[in-house]
């Protein structure tokens, strides 16, 4: 009998790297942790210090392995520039909010060395995702990452609101899910494969009806995972209940991973039925803008105001997969970039918001911030002026080259209310900014000083945000190199 061949593992080394130190994590906290306060402490941090460590070295074995593109593992997995560059975003994204997640745990008296390990695992699943070439691959890597971010919503185990957020997301999650596989199985059933590029050659501009339909219900899978309207009921509760270290991870690695699949399905297998589904995008993009803009007015929690928030930013990452052109996916690949700096910078300030030892989550609660921390107030009014997309911040340029995108393919309307939705979620984030600046500070302030970890980070966060104009250049480049390997 002949021996089956042995895939190339090249191109998923970074994966398997990450899937081997999670693992390796996993036993070493065991050994490591005793039956003590101090032991449990030091397995917490050795475990997050690895844990960062290993996510420094996934990303060099990005880097390492990017240049073509291959496809390995029978067809269920490809490596090319438009996965390389989203893998870098989730790394980074993954890294900034591990760093942040260990002295907030501390803080808290919630560290355990599970945490390093399953943000790892989360984000394996995620990078899976991102380099998908077949159906199964795609299940698999986002059920990796669903189950990961399932656990970790409710890791905060005798807090009440933490463990309802973790029911509904489990709930809400096991159902879109479902939703997915069944879209698959109509997609399957209809076109005869799973393999990407097999199922773009069945359908050759002719979809049957059966597989529309499977699309549809795909698709709906897919907008609850980026929490596009109307399947974003899931997202403010979340958000609110989660552990903050965790809604951080939450806002941006996996909404990322979650929007490059996105674009690889909508793209990639149906690319030629884009006449078909442009419409549901372009609806879905002004639904979850309009939704975001209106539903984050009236919040006083800043955790649900920026989930809200992170509704719209996906309705504007999606009027560049609505434009269906190298243009289009450019713009998302440029939004989604910034999107993490500008987030991670925003969750670092709320991680810092501190009173008396215990984490406060209320706008009026800054009141007066600028004059007991002058410079966490300013970092954080720059992630607000930035996500308002005032210039010459990034956030300012992320919309700019997706409405020019819309423009440019002759979307004219869609590119209005998107303007228009950007000038109406200007009123709460200017908020925040007002209560800092001109409100009196409350009888307590904030506890001071800032954690070095969360110094580092807003600094690193500012940096890349206020000086993005001056160099935009190499991030556009790798973007349109990304998208053109879509196409």
């Amino acid at each position: 009998m002949a021996m089956a061949e042995v895939p190339n593992l090249i191109p998923a080394m970074p994966e398997i790297f990450l899937a081997l130190a999670a693992m390796t994590l996993l036993m070493l906290g065991v050994f490591q942790k005793a039956e003590t306060a101090d032991g449990v402490l030091r397995a917490s941090r050795l475990t997050s210090n690895l844990g960062v460590l290993s996510l420094v070295l996934a990303l060099a074995l990005v880097f390492t392995v990017s240049g073509g593109t291959l496809v390995s593992f029978g067809g269920l997995f490809i490596s090319d520039p438009f996965a390389s560059y989203v893998k870098v975003l989730i790394l980074v994204a993954s890294g900034f909010t591990l760093v942040l997640a260990q002295g907030w745990l501390e803080r808290q008296g919630a560290h355990r060395f599970e945490y390093a390990v399953l943000v790892l695992l989360a984000t394996v699943g995620m990078m899976m995702m991102v380099s998908a070439f077949n159906l199964m691959s795609l299940y698999i890597g986002l059920e990796l990452q669903s189950l990961s971010l399932y656990v970790l919503a409710a890791f905060l185990r005798d807090d009440v609101r933490s463990t309802e957020s973790a029911l509904k997301y489990f709930v809400l999650g096991a159902l879109a899910s479902g939703l997915m596989l069944y879209g698959m199985s109509l997609v399957y059933g209809f076109s005869g494969t799973t393999d990407f590029a097999v199922i773009r050659t069945a359908i050759a501009g002719e979809a049957s009806i059966g597989l529309l339909v499977g699309l549809v219900f795909v698709t709906a899978g897919l907008a609850f995972k980026v929490s596009a309207v109307p399947f974003h009921m899931w997202t403010p509760d979340v958000y609110e209940g989660a552990p903050t270290p965790v809604t951080a991870f939450f806002a941006v690695a996996p909404k990322i991973a979650a929007l490059a699949l996105f674009m690889r399905v909508m793209m990639g297998p149906f690319g030629d039925l884009a006449a078909q589904w442009q419409q549901v995008i372009m609806t879905m993009a002004v639904l979850s803008m309009a939704v975001g803009s209106f539903g984050a007015i009236a919040q006083s929690n800043i955790k649900r105001m920026m989930a809200y928030s992170s509704i719209g930013h996906v309705g504007y990452s999606l009027i560049g997969l609505a434009v269906a052109d190298v243009s289009g996916i450019t713009g998302v690949l440029v939004y989604l970039t910034i999107y993490v700096f500008m987030n991670v910078g925003a969750f670092a300030c709320i991680m810092a918001m501190r009173r008396g030892g215990r984490a406060v989550e209320h706008i009026f609660e800054l009141g007066g911030v600028a004059k007991t921390h002058p410079g966490m107030a300013a970092a954080l009014a720059v992630m607000m002026f930035s996500m308002a997309g005032i210039p010459p911040l990034a956030g300012f340029f992320g919309k700019l080259y997706i409405f020019l995108a819309a423009i440019e393919a002759g979307y004219y309307i869609i590119a209005v209310i998107g303007v228009l939705a950007s000038v109406v979620s200007a009123y709460y984030y200017l908020r925040i900014i007002k209560v800092m600046y001109f409100d009196e500070p409350g009888v307590d302030p904030l506890d001071s000083p800032l954690p070095v970890t969360i110094t580092v980070v807003l600094a690193v966060t500012s940096a890349v945000i206020v000086l993005f104009f001056a160099f935009p250049s190499p991030v556009i480049r790798a973007a349109e190199a990304a998208a053109q390997s879509l196409f």
